[in-house]
């Protein structure tokens, strides 16, 4: 079968195709005919180098980890009604590349009837993550909540969210066209950070107040001057680092202002959860209460071209690959 394999860390243009076994599925596992694979922007950061100690990478290495497809075989003591069943899954952070795709039974998802393979693998890390933030930071009904790097598909998940508690949402993002995407998705205003006064521009379109609650998809000066800007006991999320770094927020202004921060180790969900979430989003997409868009879909051969459009920072929507 075909895989995406890095030989060594570097540039989009490390990313290629290779002849590679089928994996076979083992116990507890089953195997799935991939047809569509999310991207993810961290993705690049890894295949460059980033963090290399942190994430073990091991060279030829396939990227990838939330697939969508059918069950083509199962391992012993997996239920076969799984057979020919539509599903999402996640492969463990990386092998999801490729045209077939191991993953254990437990994080399997079926995909409603009525949305589509692509639809719902966008929806896999960004829809499961979101929900986790949303549990532990919060949305109440009322409150006012902004949202960083709003128009990437972590932060245009978080925004309908959010506005499905019943907050006030402003979205922050670069541009006037993912400023109309994020106000497309419910923000009641989007601001442009790019603008050196645009945590002015938040606090005028939450009527002079900082935000109760902040999703900071950005990381860096953004994270920290929204921070600066969240009103005193309030609670700042700080699960973005697309520029490398995230957000400056020292424990001692945080605690001496009451404002409660999680930090990205918040975003990652408990293996007993990861389906019921999965499920939880896709039910939502099927009864048209939540959408992502897809900016783009590529073939395996053309992941590079996929990384190199996340890194240019200029899709709309999500980035996917169709083997």
């Amino acid at each position: 079968m075909r895989a995406v394999q890095a030989q060594r860390f570097g540039g989009p243009e490390v990313l290629e195709t290779a002849e590679v076994p089928a994996p076979r599925p083992g116990p507890g596992q089953v195997l799935v005919d991939v047809e569509a694979v999310d991207v993810l922007f961290v993705e690049t950061q890894v295949r460059s180098g980033w963090q290399a100690q942190m994430w073990g990478i091991e060279h030829p290495w396939t990227p990838g980890d939330g697939v969508a497809g059918r069950v083509a075989d199962v391992g012993p003591g997996v239920d076969r009604a799984w057979l020919g069943g539509r599903v999402v899954a996640t492969a463990g952070s990386s092998g999801a590349y490729a045209e077939r795709v191991v993953a254990a039974e437990e994080t399997l998802a079926p995909v409603p009837d009525g949305v589509s393979s692509r639809a719902a693998v966008a929806l896999v890390h960004d829809g499961r993550t979101a929900r986790i933030l949303l549990e532990g930071t919060g949305a109440a009904k009322g409150e006012r909540v902004l949202v960083t790097a709003a128009a990437g598909g972590l932060g245009l998940v978080l925004v309908q969210l959010a506005r499905a508690a019943g907050a006030e949402v402003v979205g922050a993002a670069r541009g006037e066209s993912k400023l109309d995407l994020v106000r497309s998705m419910g923000a009641g205003a989007a601001v442009d950070y790019s603008a050196p006064d645009w945590p002015d521009r938040v606090r005028d379109a939450f009527g002079g107040s900082g935000p109760d609650a902040v999703y900071d998809g950005a990381g860096g000066s953004i994270g920290a001057r929204a921070f600066a800007i969240t009103r005193d006991g309030g609670r700042v999320s700080a699960h973005g680092a697309p520029g490398g770094g995230f957000a400056d927020i020292a424990a001692e202004d945080a605690e001496r202002r009451g404002i409660v921060v999680r930090g990205v180790e918040y975003a990652q969900p408990a293996a007993a959860d990861s389906a019921r979430l999965i499920g939880e989003v896709l039910a939502d997409a099927a009864a048209g209460r939540l959408h992502t868009p897809v900016g783009a879909v590529f073939g395996l051969e053309r992941a590079a071209d996929a990384h190199a459009l996340l890194e240019s920072r200029a899709v709309l929507g999500k980035v996917l690959l169709a083997p």
